[in-house]
């Protein structure tokens, strides 16, 4: 194929989004190959290249047309759009999916001991942070003037340092705070990965693949939780099982060769099937339970 006809994706080389943005794409079905430090992945069974950037470049990348596609954080995202309305101008990056992984929160944290009484303590504070323009909006928000020193990482050691008296950065588990004798107190924006398009218009064969590849992400999201389950059941304890399958629509009802009392019945659970629930369906009167994990769904 062309190569101007191939998409472009840009992902994130190196982080926390870089293995799970890779797994989303290889469970949509694309192999790729890639050369030890190169920066482009070639789609061999898909007309896709991964670009493989920082992720603070995914959305000038996008918006600018060097890539068609970009996976991201919402942070990253909500940080540029608010730097070009700053500079009087608006993002051209059109936001697809909100994809279910990447969680984390961006946060206000101060060190162990402050007696923190909410957000007006902030008024006159410095705070430390990578994201100057979304801490910036919080504060204005609340009509809270403070002193924000943009640092470029290491920001959670800025208090020990006595360069600030709190600071406002990412946080996923929390334990980068505990390390640095830092809690949170104020949540700025939660945040998720997201799969953005370029605002130019796509040839008719590009634009065929992006709404392919969405379809094929939301089969992908709708089964990460799901769980296929088959089992035996008596017909008098159909009402009380189907209560018992988690996030269960409508199971399908199999009649038993030689059994006028047992049904089969195979439903897709889009919640997880714990070992307690298991337990509480075999009380119930089930028996032959199989729990199989859930690959591909198109609804």
């Amino acid at each position: 194929m062309d190569k101007d006809l191939r998409l472009k994706l840009a992902v994130q080389k190196s982080g926390r989004l870089t293995d799970p943005s890779v797994d989303l794409l290889v469970r949509c079905g694309l192999k790729f190959s890639r050369g030890k430090d190169q920066l482009v992945g070639y789609g061999e069974n898909m007309p896709l290249d991964l670009l493989f950037v920082r992720d603070d470049d995914i959305p000038d990348l996008v918006q600018e047309d060097v890539s068609d596609l970009g996976l991201v954080g919402l942070n990253v995202i909500e940080e540029k759009r608010l730097e070009l309305a700053a500079r009087g101008t608006a993002a051209r990056f059109e936001v697809l999916r909100s994809l279910d992984f990447g969680r984390c929160r961006l946060s206000i944290a101060v060190p162990d001991g402050t007696l923190f009484t909410g957000p007006d303590w902030l008024r006159g504070k410095r705070i430390a942070t990578t994201y100057p323009y979304l801490l910036a909006h919080y504060l204005a928000e609340r009509k809270i003037e403070a002193e924000i020193v943009t640092l470029s990482g290491a920001v959670e050691i800025a208090p020990r340092l006595g360069r600030a008296d709190a600071i406002c950065d990412l946080v996923s588990t929390g334990s980068t705070l505990v390390a640095n004798r830092l809690h949170e107190v104020e949540t700025v924006l939660e945040s998720h990965a997201v799969l953005i398009r370029t605002p130019v218009a796509l040839p008719a064969v590009k634009n065929e693949w992006v709404e392919r590849l969405l379809m094929r992400i939301d089969g992908v999201q709708q089964v990460k939780e799901s769980k296929y389950i088959m089992l035996h059941a008596p017909r008098a304890a159909l009402a009380e099982i189907r209560g018992l399958l988690p996030g269960s629509e409508s199971p399908t009802i199999i009649p038993l060769d030689g059994h006028p009392d047992k049904v089969a019945i195979h439903a897709v659970c889009r919640e997880n099937v714990f070992w307690e629930t298991l337990e509480s369906l075999k009380k119930a009167g089930a028996s032959a339970l199989l729990v199989l994990p859930v690959e591909k769904m198109l609804a």
